[in-house]
């Protein structure tokens, strides 16, 4: 464990001791091994005068909803520190009525909520307090004799506390076990199972003693069990439609789209075959926190997904009756991760945040766990401990307050010359929904075009089909499935007559205006039909119902597609997978539409540029932006009894209408 602290660095924060805070939890909060997606709070005291010109301690703590990594001022929520130190005299309190009260104690009624574990900074009489979730302390504290082995690896100076659950009875518990200790010569306090807390009057003091007593955890694992020989094996290739149908079936039971990212590099390919992984790799979590994102426990992937899946969900409802109290609702059944023997570990999640979480969490589990079993067994807390958490007050107000989700949100999109134009405004207009978008274009710029964890940008010829092959794979690897298809790449060659038509234009215009759509309609389908909703939009052209002279490869390649999508429509829809087209006009915002063009198009009409726009029966311009709009409605519930349609948006043309 570094210490990261640097004295120029430390300059830019020394305007006050809130400063301070921002910056060393800052440096716990880069450190995974220290703070994992929530997992730690940090608080200051500092005496401020009121309106009345009265002095009062305010406890500026973590607020809710801020990462410690990135956090600033605003992050803290300012709380009168003997309000909560009163609230910790009382002998019973609701979480529930905990937050409330802390809400109360705020200074400010536009700060965040503070941590649930205000209180406890609160009875803490220092004026830095850190407090981590650090992988090697939980992991010797989920080991057998944990307890001992950490009393005597710290000493008298460090106290270490039975696990309980976090909020008011932890502050309880904390402040009992405080009454008769010299504050001075108390380094730190452990929670097993939990993590660590360390304290002092100086910044740099209480963030250094985290360091060394997180240090001392990891030189003890280093001598005494297995730091770095975790299990490694190189992933076998797998076959993504068996993802596909994992994420369908599970969406079923989550009644809601799941996205999913199938983590095969060596270390989670090792630890999901290794020989006694269904053993130790079910027993629990690293810290209880962590099974609101992954749930308790894994799920076992074998040769059959569904079966997979099922016994999981009954699993997990059988845990559930084990523990219910009567007054619960059970939580969807669907699972969050698992273990898949030779091929890696599959995480599941409601969206790419929370996804990007369980990767996160996943990579430390399989550290911890791994290192845990070398120090004579992984032993996490028991399963009744971890659905306390899994099912606490405070989760389940969150679950009542949180609001439905769009109908797109976490459904994937593939969207083919999606670098500009039409193309990249309806990815943009997917993203906008809470779509992941599969984003392919054989420009190379497709890659850096979103800097988004809900798109992939892939290279890929269109035309090729094993480069289509290879990145429908890729596509279902990181997100898990496709559930829509925007089948968009085109071409639109110089105007040409018939007889000066040369071959080698024809045939590019054929290639990619039309064989290059039946080749993706073809290599998804297979995933579509797994998809949730499925949908395939095709943007072929006003050209198709309304030809003109000089267009005959764009034209004709173009209609072939519009015929492509009816018989798409006529096979497909058995399957649930509408199929539609749009024929756009005029739309001037693309690439092939510079200023020179339209200057000229619209000279020779004898019309302004802006008139030349708007030259349709609507008057209005049509922009990519309205394209992609159209195509979304199209894959919506609200066309999910349309198939075969072919819908303008040309503004009203008069040799089309």
């Amino acid at each position: 464990m570094k210490n990261l602290w640097n004295d120029d660095t430390a300059k830019e924060f020394s305007k006050d001791d809130l400063d301070l805070r921002v910056y060393t939890s800052r440096l716990l909060g880069q450190d995974q091994d220290l703070v994992l997606h929530g997992g730690g709070n940090t608080s200051v005291k500092i005496f401020e005068k009121n309106i009345f010109g009265e002095e009062e301690e305010i406890l500026y703590v973590k607020g809710s909803g801020w990462d410690l990594a990135t956090i600033e001022r605003p992050g803290f929520s300012p709380c009168s520190n003997s309000y909560l130190v009163k609230l910790a005299e009382l002998e019973t309190m609701t979480d529930t009525e905990m937050v409330r009260e802390s809400r109360i104690s705020l200074k400010d009624p536009g700060a965040p909520n503070p941590s649930v574990e205000a209180i406890l900074h609160a009875i803490i009489p220092k004026k830095f307090v850190d407090h981590t979730h650090a992988d090697s302390v939980v992991t010797i504290s989920n080991t057998p004799n944990g307890e001992e082995k950490l009393k005597s690896l710290y000493g008298n100076n460090v106290l270490v506390l039975p696990y309980i659950m976090p909020g008011f009875i932890l502050a309880k518990q904390i402040q009992e076990a405080t009454k008769n200790i010299d504050w001075d010569k108390l380094e730190a306090i452990v929670l097993l199972n939990h993590g660590i807390f360390t304290f002092s009057d100086n910044a740099r003091i209480a963030y250094s003693m985290m360091i060394d007593k997180v240090t001392m955890a990891e030189n003890y694992i280093k001598e005494n069990g297995n730091w770095d020989g975790l299990a490694k094996k190189k992933s076998i290739a797998v076959d993504t439609l068996k993802i596909a149908k994992i994420r369908k079936t599970a969406s079923i039971l989550a009644g809601k789209p799941l996205v999913t990212f199938l983590k095969d590099d060596e270390q989670s390919c090792g630890y999901a075959s290794h020989e006694k992984v269904n053993d130790f790799g079910t027993r629990g979590t690293v810290t209880p926190d962590h099974v609101i994102t992954t749930k308790a426990t894994p799920m076992i992937i074998e040769d059959d997904p569904d079966k997979s899946v099922e016994i999981f969900s009954n699993n997990y409802k059988n845990y559930f009756e084990r523990n219910d109290n009567g007054q619960l609702t059970i939580l969807d059944s669907a699972p969050r991760y698992g273990l898949w023997k030779n091929h890696g570990i599959l995480c599941l999640a409601t969206d790419v945040k929370r996804l990007k979480a369980a990767r996160d969490i996943i990579d430390h589990t399989v550290k911890c766990v791994q290192q845990g079993e070398s120090l004579g067994g992984w032993r996490p807390l028991d399963e009744k401990n971890l659905f306390d958490l899994e099912y606490w007050e405070l989760e389940q107000a969150k679950l009542k307050k949180s609001k439905s989700a769009g109908e797109f949100q976490s459904k994937i999109a593939l969207v083919s010359g999606a670098a500009s134009g039409i193309g990249k405004s309806v990815v943009d207009k997917y993203i906008s929904l809470g779509a992941c978008v599969v984003a392919l274009d054989i420009d190379i710029k497709i890659t850096e075009l979103w800097n988004s964890p809900q798109v992939l940008g892939l290279v890929c010829d269109v035309t090729n089909t094993e480069q289509l092959k290879l990145s429908l794979e890729n596509a279902v690897k990181n997100f898990g499935g496709i559930d829509i298809v925007v089948s968009n790449a085109g071409s639109f060659p110089g105007s040409c007559k018939i007889e000066d038509t040369d071959d080698s234009i024809w045939q590019k215009a054929i290639d990619l205006n039309f064989t290059s759509h039946m080749k993706l309609i073809r290599a998804a389908t297979p995933y579509l039909k797994q998809g949730i909703d499925p949908s395939i939009a095709i943007v072929a052209s006003k050209n198709v119902p309304a030809p003109g002279p000089g267009q005959a490869a764009y034209s004709t390649s173009k209609a072939a597609i519009t015929q492509l999508a009816r018989v798409a429509a006529l096979e497909l829809g058995e399957f649930g997978i509408n199929v539609n087209t749009v024929h756009p006009n005029a739309v001037f915002d693309t690439a092939i539409w510079t200023q020179e063009v339209l200057e000229s198009r619209a000279k020779s009409y004898g019309i302004s540029v802006e008139e030349y726009k708007t030259n349709n029966l609507l008057k209005r311009e049509i922009t990519s932006k309205d394209v992609a709009s159209l195509i979304a409605d199209l894959t919506s519930s609200n066309f999910s009894k349309t198939t075969g349609a072919q819908v303008p948006i040309d503004g009203g043309n008069d040799r089309v209408v």
